[in-house]
């Protein structure tokens, strides 16, 4: 598809606007809502790399539509953007695998919208490096520090399982990435489940090390997710944020240093460390429509986590799927 009619289909993109205000004639009204600025309010992490191209290089977005009002709004990871997508105070935002799992039996208003692979080296179980613990088995009875309900807390599931141990054989600390790194920097937990770039900034910076990555388990993926009422109204545009999430997606691999700066000062870290980083991405990580092999690895997530008590319910995965692709 063409830019321009890639962001043709953003020209109407908006949950909220400026309150109309009373016009004599139904041609009025069409004039003055042509003329409002439309708003669409986008939640990411600091891994959402696309995102933050999208952000930063204008010219993918700004600079076609200056009438569009694109708001983003930071997370620190997936549980609390989709709790701000459910409430409606975002449209749109991109998570780890088991944040829609969460969401879903949690009865939030969510919808699969897209996937993107993942690299298996992006996760993994850190200890420090004057940590005694040398492999997985080792981890009965210590106090292992996860974001509760991300994308980690299904990597710790498939561990414990891996290391014939169950969640009542480890004492979990349900932390946030900031919290959990300051957790084991300070020896008040034994391990951390995390995913990039705090898991090579915790390396580079904190002397920690893995004892196991995402490359002993089967693939995963994170999720383009919005709301069933924001897909129902605004398909095309769905589909058009889709289109320029995959432009800045290529526009990453023809711009290497380009991207290495813009993502250097958006996560706060050395060339080094955002290079290592950009290293473990797919190139380029493109969202594509969900698919029937997508859906069901997310069905075997949320079935071990219901078998497990880890969510309160039973799920079908295909019920939050959004069949307008």
């Amino acid at each position: 598809m063409k830019i321009q009619n890639t962001y043709n289909a953003f020209l109407s993109i908006g949950l909220s606007t400026f309150v109309l205000y009373g016009c004599s004639s139904q041609t009025e009204t069409k004039i003055h809502e042509q003329e409002q600025q439309q708003t669409l309010t986008i939640g990411f992490q600091k891994s959402s790399l696309s995102s933050i191209v999208l952000q930063t290089e204008q010219s993918l977005l700004k600079k076609e539509f200056p009438q569009l009002n694109v708001q983003w709004r930071e997370f620190p990871a997936g549980p609390q953007l989709l709790e701000a997508l459910s409430a409606g105070a975002i449209d749109i935002g991109s998570v780890g695998n088991t944040p829609p799992i969460f969401a879903q039996a949690g009865n939030k208003n969510i919808v699969y919208v897209g996937y993107e692979n993942v690299q298996p080296q992006w996760q993994a179980i850190l200890v420090s490096d004057k940590s005694s613990i040398q492999n997985i088995n080792e981890l009965k009875g210590k106090k292992i520090a996860v974001q509760k309900g991300s994308s980690a807390h299904d990597l710790l599931g498939r561990v414990l399982e891996k290391a014939h141990l169950t969640w009542s054989d480890i004492q979990p600390v349900w932390l946030a990435p900031a919290d959990a790194r300051a957790a084991l920097d300070k020896g008040s937990v034994d391990a951390w489940a995390i995913w990039e770039p705090f898991l090579t900034v915790a390396q580079v910076e904190g002397h920690a090390r893995p004892i196991i990555d995402g490359t002993k388990f089967e693939n995963t993926y994170n999720f383009l997710i919005s709301r069933p009422d924001f897909v129902k109204n605004h398909a095309s545009e769905v589909k058009g944020f889709i289109q320029a999430s995959n432009l800045a997606a290529q526009w990453i691999v023809e711009h290497p240093s380009e991207t290495r700066n813009l993502y250097q000062k958006a996560i706060n870290v050395n060339a080094e460390i955002a290079q290592r980083v950009l290293d473990k991405r797919y190139k380029p990580s493109l969202t594509k429509p969900m698919t029937d092999d997508v859906v069901a690895a997310q069905q075997n997530i949320a079935d071990r986590f219901a078998k497990d008590n880890v969510i309160p319910q039973h799920i079908d995965v295909k019920q939050a799927v959004w069949q307008g692709q």
